[in-house]
């Protein structure tokens, strides 16, 4: 007799699988690309340009009051959810799937990602409000009601977000610690679900401050030390890196062996390598932009945020990302058996021994870990735009709590298909609405750019921008 896991997996499956084909194969992989580079070239390539700005906003103890999160603690907080299993199962995938190739394309992904990260967290700023108790709210849902007038099109995204963050990623996470916790130390789902469901209620229940203060803690620690240990494994084997640079970019265009041919090798890599992109740094997503929101920016400007989460993405994925993907790559585990993190386990088994997969094991916990915490305060901001009550959040929590035990217990290829899913149908209206309000981000960003120039530091001063209407609250921005 099937399980009643099992029999929700099958009725899910088709309809997962239709909404993975319509929106990846024809509007998200190009899309996504579309967009970043638009932003990137209307802004005159500002990742570029500004990021040197962006290292010198985001030191640790400024910024920050009783209204709102400090910068870093923003930053570690959307870092949080960003720094997680796309950075070690999901790179595993995309190499298993698309080949070498596939990091090209995270590549790619993440370097035209950082200006569309940039334009939502600015906007998330800009239609930001007070709740009742007085702290910042925002994000994609604001600004689509508050800046584009279309009420409809923020509780779209909202309800998109919920099930996104509030339920499958959630899944995704659990189904990663509990296969790396079972290689490395031999535990029990049951064990690994019992842990993640009292460590995750112990934080969730305690609100965004807490979530805050335990990401600026706990994310800038784990993130250095993976990401030395990397290093460790390129400079010890620094004379194979050229060759695994070559063997990257000629996959990227299908000059490798590929099933279906050069076309075939090159749409697989692509496809693959955007997606777990996506999924790593969420650039265009619409999910950091929720927590940028709660920040009080230093400079007292929405592009300062902005170009705080457009560092976000650089450190995720063409840092953590590539650090992953050049050991699984330089141990030539690739290709045999093992999916998802295992492979990553295997690959630093190859340099470290039982140490590299008990090393994996405990990174991924605490990468996952957090980003289930990062991903319940988004979830939770999209639920009170919604209007949810204490009765909301008490539901969203024990949601979140079973979606935990769902994704330790459910098979790795569905989970992420969900994950797929889920992130295609929030990420296609967020895009959307990024490109309708880009004339928006270009005039803040001509006035931090003339602000920095003439030697001040930035202050955005609502009154001079009446075109804004009365979606911008200028009370905050007086």
């Amino acid at each position: 007799m099937q399980s009643p896991l099992s029999v929700f997996e099958m009725v899910l499956a088709p309809v997962i699988g239709l909404i993975n084909r319509v929106l990846w194969d024809y509007v998200l992989v190009y899309g996504l690309l579309a967009v970043g580079l638009y932003f990137t070239v209307r802004l005159g390539f500002i990742q570029v340009r500004r990021f040197p700005h962006m290292l010198r906003i985001i030191r640790p103890g400024q910024g920050g009051d009783a209204s709102g999160i400090s910068p870093f603690q923003a930053l570690a907080t959307s870092l949080a959810s960003r720094v997680g299993t796309g950075n070690l199962a999901g790179v595993a995938i995309a190499l298993s799937v698309g080949g070498p190739g596939a990091l090209f394309w995270m590549w790619c992904t993440a370097a035209v990602g950082m200006a569309t990260a940039y334009a939502e967290s600015a906007l998330a700023q800009l239609y930001k409000e007070r709740d009742a108790e007085g702290q910042y709210r925002g994000g994609p849902a604001y600004y689509m009601a508050r800046g584009l007038k279309k009420r409809w099109m923020g509780t779209a995204f909202a309800l998109s977000l919920l099930l996104t963050y509030g339920a499958v990623f959630s899944s995704v996470h659990a189904n990663a610690m509990g296969q790396a916790l079972g290689e490395a130390f031999g535990l029990t789902p049951a064990l690994v679900a019992i842990g993640l469901v009292v460590l995750t209620a112990v934080i969730i229940f305690g609100g965004l401050r807490r979530i805050a203060r335990f990401a600026e803690w706990v994310v800038p620690f784990m993130s250095v030390g993976y990401l030395l240990l990397a290093l460790w494994v390129v400079v010890t084997n620094i004379a194979e890196v050229p060759d695994v640079l070559m063997l990257v970019l000629r996959s990227a265009f299908g000059l490798e062996a590929a099933a279906g041919g050069v076309l075939g090798g090159i749409t697989v890599a692509m496809l693959q390598g955007v997606k777990r992109g996506l999924y790593s740094n969420e650039a265009g997503m619409g999910s950091a932009p929720n927590i940028a929101a709660a920040a009080t920016p230093v400079p007292h400007h929405p592009s300062s945020q902005g170009l705080v989460q457009s560092l976000g993405v650089f450190i995720d994925t063409l840092l953590i990302c590539s650090a992953t993907g050049f050991v699984i790559l330089l141990s030539g585990v690739l290709g045999g058996d093992g999916d998802g993190v295992l492979l990553t386990q295997r690959a630093m088994a190859v340099f470290f021994g039982d140490a590299g997969t008990y090393f994996v094991a405990i990174a991924l916990f605490f990468f996952a870990f957090t980003t289930i915490i990062g991903n319940y305060s988004y979830a939770e901001n999209n639920l009170l735009y919604l209007g949810g009550g204490r009765i909301g959040l008490m539901v969203l929590r024990v949601v979140t709590l079973f979606v935990i035990v769902w994704g330790v217990y459910s098979k790795v290829q569905m989970v992420w298909d969900a994950a797929d899913a889920a992130m295609a149908i929030m990420s296609t209206i967020n895009l959307a609405a990024l490109v309708m309000l880009s004339g928006v981000v270009v005039k803040l960003t001509r006035d931090y750019d003339a602000q920095l120039r003439s030697g001040g530091s930035p202050e955005f001063r609502a009154e001079a921008f009446p075109e804004f209407g009365d979606g911008v609250d200028r009370g905050i921005w007086k």
